[in-house]
Formats: structure tokens, C-alpha cells, sequence
């Protein structure tokens, strides 16, 4: 019987607290896995200022299947997630957070539905159980505008924690694109997906280093990869401002011609600033248009740089 590798992709930011307690639990689940499927574990050391680096080579020396790469500095999980994606060679890939807010237990449900015929299965909170209040209506009013004015569908409450085949991964990573949004990337890419839920947990240990103003940032990125709306925003506006700006001259011919002018001027000047500001707006919505999409990615800057890796 031949053996299927599940590789686990861990980003990690000051995460020293909780790596050996989400080996401690990933390992039990490990114990229970169908026979044949071994896991191959991926730390992505992400510039951490704290002990997480020498718990990750402390640790990769205690267990052959646990492996560590770590940046030159903080790229963000966007980063690290391309990085143990890129760096994961199993049948099946796993992405999970370390602080164990995603279960590892669902693994064994995961793997089974994989096996029914799904190419990727997802994890979905039921609840916001513990969460900021503040933190839930904007999460919930993201999803609800994104889905608005995007053609690729993001789910309310899913998590980057999902079980993939090595096809999809596979395509993941053809999208080489610099500025990344992986929720968005993995709804894009299709296939036959389905989510399991779950009750929301809390951190196991340490602390969150994602504060609500790096979310707001978050989802500012998902709105400008996925979809075109701030900048028909801008173009909308222009074409608005436009158009008013005619209707005020009209208006103003219209009363001098009538009533005769206030201050002599002033109108004339004021019209004739809509009507160039409009037309401006609308020229840079348009231009903007293009430069969005290809000011980033003509950088060609690398998407992290690593320091240091396991042997």
C-alpha cells in the first residue's frame, strides 16, 4: 500500500507559546489517521522578534517530519502561506493557524470528505463566540460588500484552514501574482469544494498579533484584488461631478439671464472648477484602471526572502 503525505503549512508570527502545544495535538490526531498517510510538518518562521525561531529548530531536531523556514524579516502571512505552499511536496496540503483557533481534529472528518471525491475542504465558523463585537459587524459587513461588487464568492466565516489535494495546490501557486489575498485566491482558483463548520475558539496561548485597524488593511487588499469597485467609485464620481457641473452652468446662464448675477464672477469661477475638476476625476478613474493592476507587479520584488531553513 503505497503512503500519501499530508503536508502542514504553519505561519508563524512570536508564536513561541504555542508551536509544541499545536504539535502536541496535531500528533494525537496524526496517532489517529488512517493507516498509510504520514504528515510532513512546515513552520514558516515569519521575522519573529521573540523565541519562535530557536523553538522551531529545537523542535526540528526532536521529529523527523517537522521542517522550518524562516523570512530575512516580517513579510506578512500572505507571505509565508505562499512560502510553505511553495515549500509542501505532500499528496494532500493542510494550511493552519499555530495557536490552534483551527482544530486539528476536523483533519480526520477533512481527509474523509477529501476522499469522497472533493478536491478541497474547507472549515467554516458557525459562530463569533468571544470575538469583539466591533470585530463581527465589520467582518460580517465586509463580506456582505465584497460579495456585492465581486464575481468570485468569499463566504462569511471561512478560514484559511482547508485540506487540499496536490492539483489544487498546484494551481494555487500558478497565481504568482505580488499582491496576494489568499481567501480570495482560494475561492478563485474553483474546483469541488465543500466546508465543514465549527464553534469558534479562542487563542490556546500568547497573543493575537492582528489588531482591528490590520484587518480593516486586510480587507482594503481583498477589495482591490478581487474587485474593481473603489476604482469605479472614483470613475462614477467624476462622471457625477461631470455632469453637475453642466447642470450649474445651465443654472447659472439661466439666473443671469433672468435675475441678473450676485457677485460678479464668483458663479462663472466656481462652474468652471466642477466642470475641470470632474473631468479629471474621471481621466484618473480610468487611468487608474491600468496602473492598479500593473504598478505592484511591475516591481518584480521577491514575495519574502529566507534566511534560514531546516536541513
Amino acid at each position: 500500500m503505497a503512503l500519501e503525505k499530508l503536508s502542514v503549512v504553519v505561519p508563524c508570527y512570536n508564536e513561541e507559546e504555542t508551536i509544541r502545544l499545536f504539535l502536541t495535538e496535531s500528533q494525537l490526531v496524526e496517532s489517529k489517521m488512517k493507516q498509510g498517510v504520514i504528515f510532513d510538518y512546515i513552520f514558516v518562521n515569519d521575522g519573529s522578534t521573540d523565541k519562535t525561531l530557536e523553538v522551531l529548530r529545537q523542535v526540528s531536531k526532536e521529529f523527523d517530519n517537522v521542517h522550518y523556514l524562516s523570512f530575512s524579516r516580517n513579510f506578512g502571512k500572505e507571505a509565508a502561506l505562499l512560502a510553505g505552499l511553495e515549500a509542501a511536496d505532500g499528496d494532500f496540503v493542510t494550511v493552519m493557524d499555530v495557536d490552534l483557533q483551527d482544530p486539528p481534529e476536523m483533519l480526520l472528518d477533512m481527509y474523509q470528505k477529501i476522499k469522497e471525491g472533493y478536491d478541497v475542504v474547507g472549515t467554516r465558523r458557525s459562530d463569533r463566540k468571544g470575538e469583539p463585537a466591533l470585530r463581527s459587524i465589520f467582518s460580517k459587513l465586509f463580506y456582505k460588500m465584497i460579495n456585492s461588487v465581486s464575481d468570485t464568492e468569499l463566504l462569511d466565516g471561512t478560514r484559511d484552514f482547508r485540506l487540499m489535494t496536490r492539483q489544487v495546490v498546484a494551481n494555487i501557486l500558478r497565481l504568482n501574482e505580488v499582491n496576494r489575498f489568499s481567501k480570495g485566491i482560494f475561492s478563485w482558483v474553483g474546483f469541488n469544494v465543500t466546508y465543514l463548520p465549527y464553534e469558534n475558539r479562542q487563542r490556546i496561548a500568547g497573543r493575537t498579533t492582528w489588531t482591528f485597524w490590520s484587518l480593516v488593511r486586510y480587507s482594503i487588499d481583498g477589495f482591490v484584488n478581487f474587485s474593481e469597485a473603489p476604482l469605479n467609485l472614483a470613475t462614477w464620481a467624476g462622471i457625477c461631478s461631470f455632469f453637475l457641473s453642466l447642470f450649474g452652468i445651465l443654472f447659472v446662464v439661466i439666473r443671469k439671464i433672468t435675475f441678473g448675477g450676485s457677485i460678479s464672477g464668483w458663479a462663472s469661477l466656481v462652474t468652471i472648477i466642477l466642470f475641470i475638476g470632474g473631468l479629471q476625476l474621471l481621466a484618473l478613474g480610468i487611468i487608474g484602471k491600468y496602473l492598479a493592476k500593473i504598478f505592484l507587479e511591475t516591481k518584480k520584488r521577491p514575495i519574502y526572502i529566507i534566511k534560514e531553513k531546516s536541513q
